[in-house]
């Protein structure tokens, strides 16, 4: 499995996910993958699952069946995401 966060570095929310995505390497050991949205495979993502919101947090399994997704603030806790990866 698979989890990617997608967002957009450029806005208000961007501080939020980094600080989250330092966290969770810190707590985990694992790095989330991040993605765009205004990029050709980041639109691409968010037009296959349906994401409208920013940031997202997806959770796909090794085969792209989505297995969970968060949108918007607050994020999940690390321990909800740490499971998917």
């Amino acid at each position: 499995m698979k989890v990617v966060i997608i967002y957009k570095s450029e806005s208000e929310h961007a501080r939020a996910v980094e600080d989250y995505m330092r966290d969770f390497q810190r707590q985990t050991g694992h790095e989330l993958e991040t993605l765009d949205p205004d990029s050709k495979d980041g639109a691409t993502t968010c037009e296959t699952y349906d994401i409208v919101e920013y940031p997202t947090l997806l959770a796909t399994s090794d085969d792209g069946h989505m297995q969970n997704m968060w949108s918007g603030l607050p994020l999940p806790t690390i321990s909800e995401v740490s499971y998917y990866v």
